[in-house]
């Protein structure tokens, strides 16, 4: 049975007593758990994590990590946790090794301790080689598992990503997906992270909160939100001008049937499953089928589904934007 490790209750943040970043959230994270926040840039993802690791106060609501109160227990809250934030924080004319060790000063963990962890944690996130270079000359991929490393360095129970892959390409990208589930499997920790990649939610997370102007819409697994659009999409056509729309609708599992044209759109609740019954249901019926394609239910779809439009249509506010662009910028150039 699982626990919550991470509760918001009408969690709420205004910024200059008009501007609601977030507007009473709430939501709870399991112990093990990938938990993500997936919206647009602006959305409120950010604050959210910023009111959870304490360095934003609510201005209305209460949220605990690890039962430990952000207000009232800021302090605990902060030694059980990690942070990998959106932007490069790593000093450039700094070594590899030597910002892991600055992290663990700051956390006040001995020298003899931290030397020894740091080393471990870049040979986790493959850095060894290049401990002793300077940050500066890092890519963009070796400075987001250098964060890796740092957030790790206090061995929090619960690590906040923020963005964990902005700007990197998409090769880096799965690299890091990777390091990620390594560290669910290699630590059993608990994972909060935020993103705006569909992609990313659907392969990282075990649940999400699909977030929007500050709110939650709806909140699941990846495949409970796909599949609550009704089901997967099996395309056909037949040889034979006829209409076999009755035949298909008393197959099992088939939700919904739709002709258009010379072809049938047919909603089922588990394609691979029914695809197989409608091709035997009409060879029994002496139709022959000439074209037949699985279409399943996306994120996207979802997010169009409870917010009226897709993730590309949805605006960034001109503060997040800024920071996108910076991050990319950094990114890149390296």
């Amino acid at each position: 049975m699982t626990d919550e490790v991470i509760r918001a209750e009408g969690l709420t943040r205004v910024f200059n007593k008009s501007l609601v970043a977030v507007d009473h959230v709430n939501f709870g994270v399991e112990n093990g758990e990938i938990f993500g926040f997936l919206g647009p840039n602006g959305a409120g993802k950010t604050t959210t994590i910023n009111m959870l690791i304490t360095v934003l106060k609510p201005t209305e609501g209460t949220a605990s990590v690890l039962g430990y109160d952000i207000l009232k227990q800021a302090g605990e809250v902060r030694n059980v946790i990690g942070l990998v934030p959106q932007e490069y924080t790593a000093d450039e004319d700094l070594t590899g090794y030597e910002n892991t060790i600055l992290c663990a000063d700051l956390y006040g963990i001995p020298r003899e301790v931290s030397k020894e962890r740091a080393l471990e944690l870049l040979e986790l996130v493959e850095l060894t080689e290049f401990k002793d270079k300077k940050v500066e000359t890092y890519s963009g991929g070796m400075r987001r598992r250098l964060e890796l490393a740092c957030g790790l360095i206090n061995r929090p129970r619960v690590l906040f990503l923020d963005e964990p892959t902005l700007g990197l390409d998409v090769q880096t990208r799965a690299a890091t997906w990777n390091y990620i589930k390594l560290l669910k499997k290699e630590f059993g920790m608990t994972l909060f992270m935020t993103t705006h990649y569909l992609e990313e939610a659907d392969v990282l997370c075990n649940r999400i909160a699909i977030i929007d102007h500050g709110k939650i819409v709806v909140t699941g697994s990846p495949e409970e939100l796909k599949n609550n659009l009704g089901g997967d999409i099996v395309t056909l056509s037949i040889k034979e001008d006829a209409d076999v729309s009755g035949l298909v609708e008393k197959i099992e599992h088939v939700k919904e049937v739709k002709k258009e044209d010379d072809k049938y759109l047919i909603k089922a609740e588990n394609g691979e499953l029914t695809a197989p019954l409608i091709i035997e249901a009409l060879r029994k019926n002496g139709h022959v089928v000439t074209k037949l394609s699985l279409t399943k239910p996306t994120l996207d779809e979802v997010y169009l589904d409870y917010t009226g439009k897709s993730m590309r249509d949805a605006e960034e506010s001109k503060e997040s934007f800024r920071a996108h662009r910076i991050t990319l910028r950094r990114a890149r150039g390296r």
